[in-house]
């Protein structure tokens, strides 16, 4: 896709992937509508920061018409990043976290992409990016929750890349290993590194995917440090 004026939506901007998928969107021409309860350090004449929950579909509804009458089009690009998890053991795990990781990972990013899908159906192409994680293809104890929820991800990436192909529409998953972002706020287990992945790599896979040629679809993408634990000593 030639991603110059392209009307793209991205959640989840505060900071981290979400931001730097912004500026990496931006760079390459597209119109940028950031979703998201907080604003973004982003001056850029072609950004416009959309408040959004995605827990709530009325939100969400809100946001996407915001949106489309704001950049006067539809959106050809979806990029659900917003996400969180907590960490607990699963007979501990609290329920007011566990909904909040589902209605976040997964309810969220049905919301968003129910909106956009008929549009890009309409206009013969679109890409949809959903950031899963390496949780969305293997179990991590004490992560049971958002494990499941990243596996929820996978699945309806799955399902609906198969229902959207004939129209031209992608749909394409994304699962990062360790990445340096606030994601790891609340989990005490694992401290930030310089080990771990840049937000800005993820941003640069994601361009990748968006600007492949037009018959080549990016289904299933794994990313992950190189060398997790540091370069070992000779």
């Amino acid at each position: 896709m030639k991603l110059e004026n392209k009307i793209a939506v991205v959640t989840g901007v505060s900071r981290g992937i979400g931001l730097a998928t912004v500026n990496a969107l931006l760079e390459e021409g597209a119109k940028v509508a950031g979703w998201g309860r907080t604003a973004p350090e982003v001056q850029h004449e072609n950004f416009e920061f959309v408040e959004c929950d995605v827990r709530s579909a009325d939100s969400v509804q809100m946001a996407y018409k915001q949106t489309v009458e704001y950049f006067g089009g539809q959106v050809s690009v979806l990029v659900n990043n917003a996400g969180l998890g907590r960490s607990a053991m699963l007979e501990d795990q609290d329920l007011d976290e566990w909904h909040l990781m589902f209605d976040t990972n997964v309810h969220g990013l049905f919301y968003c992409t129910r909106l956009v899908v008929p549009g890009m159906k309409e206009m013969g192409e679109g890409h949809i990016i959903n950031i899963s994680s390496i949780a969305g293809t293997t179990g991590i104890e004490q992560m049971s929750a958002y494990c499941a929820t990243k596996h929820a991800v996978r699945g309806i990436s799955h399902s609906l890349y198969k229902e959207v192909r004939d129209y031209g529409v992608k749909v394409t998953c994304i699962y990062p290993g360790s990445v340096q972002t606030n994601f790891f706020d609340n989990i005490d287990s694992v401290t930030v590194n310089d080990n771990m992945m840049r937000p800005e790599d993820i941003a640069s896979t994601i361009l990748h995917c968006l600007e492949s040629q037009v018959n080549y679809h990016h289904v299933d993408i794994e990313v992950r440090p190189l060398m997790p634990k540091g370069r070992k000593q000779v």
